[in-house]
């Protein structure tokens, strides 16, 4: 039903859709892609913030699965200088979510068409957002408003009424790999809500590093199949250690992991000690600059997933 009514809403017109590389997106994507093929744009912006070799990764797994015009356009240092000496969360979100788009329509200014415009908007970041007579809790970089100098046909939101498991459902029924079905949720800004402060190169790679230790533990393991959703946070806190013979004085890491079904409630992941021990060692260990780390134990509410 929803493929047929994304075909009569965007006819033989163009739709673009910008990607964020998380399930939601993916799964738009593949709705998008059933309903139009090549009438389907997607401009996927790196802004340098996200996961370990995650840029390549999404590239590589958006232009095998999908009949689609895939656009990735790198733009690490445009993001730090916007970013520069800024530390309030919700200016960082707005700030990222305001180059994004500017970026996006640098991208797509290009086009001869410009048609429909397309996001990966689910149900909680609508009630996140303040949708109706809700509280916002934390804005969504989807939801900062459009320049007003471009002018779509209209806005096409397909996960618009779906929890995060109904869109993994979806995902599974359009035969999306269960790789990508399952890929953990990744919020808009990126690394930007896991630096608490300011943002700098030297602590996103101190925070990639950390992040993929942490997965790539959890994955040898087996233990990921436990959680909805497990992260690093660097808080930008500096504690004192010891190296050897030497006093340190450098980075703090907090681990983030949750189990919840739809993300609008969230418990704290039970990991045993033994699992926690051996990250920590491997953390401290493999990543440069980090000397101590330590485990969120807070469920939402009161807290949200992210720090930030």
């Amino acid at each position: 039903e929803t493929v047929a009514a994304l075909r009569a809403q965007i006819g033989d017109k163009k739709v673009i859709l910008g990607l964020s590389g998380g399930v939601d997106s993916s799964v738009a994507a593949g709705l998008l892609s059933r309903a139009v093929g090549k009438q389907l744009t997607c401009v996927f912006v790196d802004q340098g913030l996200m996961r370990k070799d995650e840029g390549d990764f999404v590239e590589k797994t958006f232009t095998s699965l999908f009949d689609m015009n895939f656009v990735r356009v790198n733009c690490q240092e445009r993001f730090l200088q916007a970013l520069k000496g800024v530390t309030d969360p919700e200016q960082k979100r707005k700030i990222i979510g305001t180059e994004f788009f500017n970026v996006f329509w640098d991208e797509i200014r290009h086009q001869d068409e410009l048609g429909y415009f397309a996001q990966g908007t689910i149900y909680p970041d609508c009630i996140e957002s303040g949708k109706g007579d809700a509280d916002t809790i934390k804005t969504h970089h989807n939801k900062v408003k459009m320049p007003e100098d471009v002018q779509f046909l209209g806005l096409v939101e397909p996960l618009c009424d779906l929890f995060k498991d109904e869109v993994r459902k979806v995902g599974t029924m359009l035969g999306i790999p269960k790789e990508l079905v399952w890929r953990q949720p990744f919020p808009g800004p990126g690394l930007g809500v896991r630096i608490l402060g300011e943002i700098t190169a030297d602590k996103i790679r101190v925070l990639q590093e950390a992040d993929w230790v942490l997965r790539d533990e959890m994955a040898k393991n087996g233990y990921e199949k436990e959680m909805a959703q497990f992260f690093c946070v660097l808080p930008c806190v500096k504690t004192v250690g010891v190296m050897g013979d030497h006093r340190t004085y450098d980075h703090l890491v907090a681990i983030r992991a949750v189990t919840t079904d739809d993300f609008m409630t969230a418990d704290w992941a039970r990991i045993p000690y033994d699992i926690l021990a051996t990250v920590s060692n491997r953390i401290t260990n493999e990543v440069e600059h980090v000397n101590r780390v330590v485990y969120d134990i807070t469920s939402k509410p009161p807290g949200t997933v992210e720090w930030e």
